[in-house]
């Protein structure tokens, strides 16, 4: 079988073939959140996804490497050789579409450690990764914004998964992590101003910026760890955050 148009389709079939080797691979980005919430095809937040993201939940991406190579992708041999312990990229010719794959852990602007929560989900990350893996983007652009709001829209936060924002979990991650709290409280800033711009309804941008609200408390109530305080004293005079090659085909 060749490689399917579908993008869903294609990310759950790459997800099987790897589970059938014996490797976790779970779907993140604008995609997987799209398969959490109906309202990322309300006509306000409604967008294109034009590539796939997978964490992988290994240390090493060899084999995931072999298995995407059999699965007809191209890989992008000088940037993972360079950065194959952490990301791997590909290509779908056909259908110009890039995979990015994340090694053993999420690391773009932040690190959100990812391999003990991958099997909660059997195709995504859980949903509070998933926010996390946008909120932690320092240049967020309006995609970011518009899936950050049909996942909040969609699901209540509470102290659980599945389809619960786990707010006690983004609390604890950044409460261990000074520059990841900075740029999440930012980002909780951006949603609200960015997103009152998008025409949604009253009642559901309400309920947007309840959920927002309620982040905003998770992280201001969770206890800081000492490492968190020896950062803030450092504050903004030092950078807090990477900004993450984003490599294109050529």
């Amino acid at each position: 079988m060749g490689i399917l148009p579908d993008a869903v389709e294609e990310a759950t079939r790459i997800i099987g073939e790897a589970g059938r080797q014996g490797m976790t691979m779970r779907l993140l980005g604008g995609l997987a959140i799209r398969l959490h919430s109906p309202s990322a095809g309300h006509r306000a937040l409604v967008r294109t996804y034009p590539d796939l993201d997978f964490a992988l939940g290994e240390k090493r991406g060899d084999r995931a490497e072999s298995l995407l190579a059999r699965l007809g992708y191209a890989a992008h041999k000088a940037f993972n050789l360079l950065n194959g312990d952490r990301r791997l990229l590909f290509f779908d010719e056909e259908h110009q579409r890039q995979v990015d794959m994340f090694v053993g852990s999420f690391h773009m602007c932040h690190t959100i450690p990812i391999l003990e929560r991958l099997p909660l989900e059997p195709v995504t990350l859980p949903l509070a990764e998933l926010l996390l893996t946008k909120l932690q983007i320092v240049q967020m652009n309006e995609k970011d914004v518009r899936d950050i709001a049909a996942l909040l829209l969609d699901h209540p936060l509470g102290e659980i998964d599945l389809e619960t924002v786990n707010r006690r979990r983004i609390a604890e991650l950044c409460a261990d992590d000074w520059g990841l709290w900075k740029t999440v409280s930012l980002s909780l800033e951006r949603v609200e101003q960015y997103g009152a711009g998008f025409g949604l309804e009253p009642e559901p941008w309400s309920i947007i910026q309840d959920r927002l609200a309620g982040l905003r408390q998770a992280l201001h109530e969770a206890p800081k760890s000492m490492r968190w305080k020896l950062r803030a004293r450092v504050g903004e005079r030092l950078p807090w955050y990477d900004l993450p090659e984003e490599v294109q085909r050529t």
